[in-house]
């Protein structure tokens, strides 16, 4: 007979995807498997948010221009801040239709988190990241260019100085609605946005109201917006001023004396200015969009308060310092207010991710560039592919073309972020680490 007793032991069922360890090299198949899984949806998300941007955009430069200058250039400031905010819904509305694609998702289980609770939860760190590290610029700069496109008359057929009803002469040339309102105006907006933004954060913190996060953020960008003539204007008397001081003086000369007698000083300063650019683009960035990604799957509360750590004791000491003597506050403002806000989520996302593998972060980068860099090459090879030979067709032509690629380009960069995240947060949950340590 044989030593068998003839009773099979049942197969082991085979681990899944989540109870594998993922190779950081995977991550490409891996953004590829969200983008297929999960396209509709981010189409979606992607198309209503360009189609209601550009209504709003539109509706910036209609009321931009007439009567009641004043009034009108606040209306067309209150647009913009909205455009922004379009601008978080929508970014947060494509990575949270992934959540449910992701191996960690699966892994952890639970109740799926809201829309709204996970939106209310990410505003005030989004509204910091996105106006610290200049990605409002694009929206301004649309909104600039559309306001000289769709308002030719007021720039090629009329002079630019048209008389009012007072005798007075007023610019009305396009473009310069956001920079053409009052200071005075604008300095009594910014108090009143800066005393929304206190209140709300101070009920973000205490954990009241089932918006204070998104009004936060709302009140964020407004702060930015309306505050931005009278900053500006501030800032030149403020420069003038400080241009005479001694110390100011004395410091200029102490760096004209080491561009002169350093060696290599001028070359150094100069190849730094000329790398840090793209430094920023190929490394900071991604790990900007990255920080953000993970406040959105922060349904796992704990990722959330690592990824932002130290934000809220920055909050609270903000609210202490907007109390003090103005001199310490706007010193305090320029020394450290840029730093903290930009690199604290930085410092901690990095954290979180190479607990994943360096070579994921490296990879993450590599990837991200590349996206840019072959959707310009492509737009560049469709343009010519293309050339047509009516005049001003591009007017038509260019705009299906780059709804494509930033289509394309924003869906799979959303993919590549949500995937790196799973990754990194599988990889420390199998290994034992906790991904928040």
């Amino acid at each position: 007979m044989s030593g068998s007793s003839g009773v099979a032991a049942p197969p082991r069922p085979a681990p899944t995807p989540a109870q594998r360890m993922p190779s950081p090299f995977s991550l490409p198949l891996h953004a590829l498997r969200l983008a297929g899984k999960c396209a509709l949806p981010l189409i979606l998300w992607f198309s209503v948010g360009e189609a209601v941007r550009f209504g709003l955009l539109y509706l910036g430069t209609e009321i931009s221009h007439g009567d009641f200058r004043q009034a009108r250039l606040v209306a067309t400031i209150a647009v913009m801040t909205l455009v922004v905010m379009l601008a978080m819904v929508t970014t947060a509305g494509m990575l949270y239709s992934l959540r449910g694609a992701l191996w960690e998702t699966a892994a952890r289980g639970g109740e799926p988190e809201r829309f709204w609770a996970a939106l209310d939860r990410i505003a005030p760190a989004f509204a910091a990241i996105y106006l610290t590290w200049g990605f409002v610029r694009r929206d301004a700069q649309d909104f600039v260019q559309m306001d000289w496109l769709h308002n030719q008359d007021e720039n090629f057929w009329r002079p630019i100085w048209a008389a009012t009803a007072e005798g007075k002469e007023a610019v009305t040339t396009a473009g310069i609605g956001l920079t053409d309102l009052d200071w005075r105006v604008s300095l009594a907006a910014m108090v009143v946005a800066i005393g929304l933004r206190w209140l709300f954060n101070r009920m973000v913190e205490r954990g009241e109201g089932k918006a204070a996060g998104v009004a936060s953020a709302l009140s964020e960008f407004a702060l930015f917006f309306f505050g931005l003539n009278a900053t500006v204007t501030l800032a030149a008397l403020r420069a003038d001023w400080v241009g005479h001081r001694k110390i100011v003086a004395d410091s200029g000369e102490l760096w004209k004396q080491a561009k002169e007698n350093v060696p290599g000083w001028e070359v150094f300063w100069r190849t730094v200015g000329e790398i840090w650019p793209y430094l920023v683009d190929a490394l900071l960035v991604p790990l900007t969009w990255l920080t953000i990604a993970i406040l959105v799957f922060g349904a796992f509360r704990e990722d959330t308060r690592s990824a932002v750590l130290g934000l809220r004791r920055l909050e609270q000491g903000v609210d202490r310092l907007e109390q003090s003597h103005d001199v310490t506050q706007r010193s305090f403002n320029r020394v450290t207010g840029g730093f903290t806000g930009r690199w604290i989520p930085l410092i901690n996302t990095f954290r979180l991710t190479i607990k994943g593998g360096a070579p994921l972060f490296g990879l993450m980068c590599v990837l991200y560039v590349s996206l840019r860099l072959g959707a310009d090459y492509a737009d560049r090879g469709v343009r010519t592919l293309i050339d047509p030979a009516t005049p001003y067709s591009w007017m038509v032509i260019g705009q299906p073309i780059l709804f494509v690629k930033n289509l394309l380009v924003t869906t799979l960069t959303m993919c590549l972020l949500a995937a790196t995240f799973d990754i990194a947060a599988t990889r420390a949950r199998i290994s034992g680490q906790a991904i928040n340590a």
